[in-house]
């Protein structure tokens, strides 16, 4: 996909979040000016117009929809864009994608309550999924090309361990090829953990994909049993992930970050004396387009209970 056809879909989208400074008026020098392209704990990406000016009142907060047109002017592009009542003109020399891609491995939000393991590996996946599907394969490593078909498999995916409150669930297709591809995935890695009673599970879950059987190896998942599993699971996803920087927060919030670390894994060591499995994990904002969240480190504990798998999360406070 090229980056004009990047444009076209954000604006059919009704997507359209620019850069600018904070009073958002018109400039007359040109600069680089970018536009918010995909943005999750993956990647931070945008459609950079170069060499741009801009004319008219941009407004930030509006919802609604847009009207765009294309032209060209002598030896620059010109894009117009309307938002309601208010209209916004680019003219830049061209047009380029911008990536930065991060280390998600360790990233974690506790939004829903109960089987918060399962669903941070839901939504490390589902992340995953988003970049591979707007990005595409050349953004994702050979392992990841692999982890993203289970964002294709019910058991294991926002049908039942969605890590998000469901007014912010984002449904997808899900192809059976790509289903029958990440049952695939899961069996190696449930051999890899030695789980031969999920192994006989996923056997059984390709010939009879209904929604009750799904219902029931989502509902195994969180068995003790499992944990093997789970855990597997997490370490791949940590491993493939391990290649991309984590993001920088200068030097105040570098200071904060190794002293919240620090004081995690001293935690982590005296929890694990105990048999629990801990993972330090984080909740970062963004770092080029600022979000809303804080900087936050938690350990996600993991116990296996006589039935169920035992999850406590705790934050990490100065």
């Amino acid at each position: 996909m090229t980056t004009f056809e990047m444009l076209q879909e954000l604006l059919a989208q009704n997507e359209f979040e620019l850069l600018l400074p904070e009073d958002h008026t018109a400039n007359t020098t040109e600069q680089d000016i970018r536009l918010v392209y995909q943005m999750n704990d993956t990647v931070e990406s945008f459609l950079v117009f170069r060499e741009a000016i801009f004319t008219g009142t941009y407004k930030k907060d509006y919802e609604g929809k847009l009207d765009a047109s294309y032209d060209r002017d002598q030896d620059r592009y010109v894009l117009g864009v309307r938002q309601g009542d208010s209209v916004i003109t680019l003219f830049y020399q061209k047009l380029e994608l911008e990536v930065n891609l991060y280390n998600y491995g360790e990233i974690a939000h506790f939004w829903v309550p109960r089987y918060e393991n399962l669903r941070q590996l839901e939504f490390r996946i589902a992340v995953l999924w988003d970049k591979y599907t707007y990005l595409g394969e050349n953004y994702c490593s050979e392992g990841e090309k692999h982890l993203v078909h289970l964002a294709d498999v019910p058991a294991l995916n926002f049908c039942s361990y969605c890590a998000a409150p469901e007014p912010y669930m984002v449904p997808h297709e899900m192809p059976k090829e790509s289903f029958l591809q990440g049952l695939d995935v899961m069996e190696q890695l449930a051999k890899q953990a030695k789980d031969w009673l999920l192994v006989g599970w996923i056997h059984f879950y390709r010939r009879h994909p209904s929604t009750i059987v799904t219902r029931w190896v989502a509902h195994v998942l969180h068995h003790s049993i499992h944990f093997g599993f789970v855990k597997t699971l997490t370490e791949t996803i940590k491993k493939e992930t391990a290649i991309y920087p984590r993001r920088l927060f200068g030097k105040s919030g570098e200071e904060r970050l190794a002293l919240c670390l620090k004081k995690a894994n001293a935690r982590k060591e005296e929890l694990e004396k105990t048999g629990a499995y801990v993972e330090i994990v984080r909740q970062e904002p963004f770092t080029i387009a600022k979000d809303q969240l804080d900087l936050k480190v938690y350990l996600l504990v993991s116990r296996q209970g006589m039935v169920n798998q035992k999850i406590q999360v705790e934050e990490i406070e100065l």
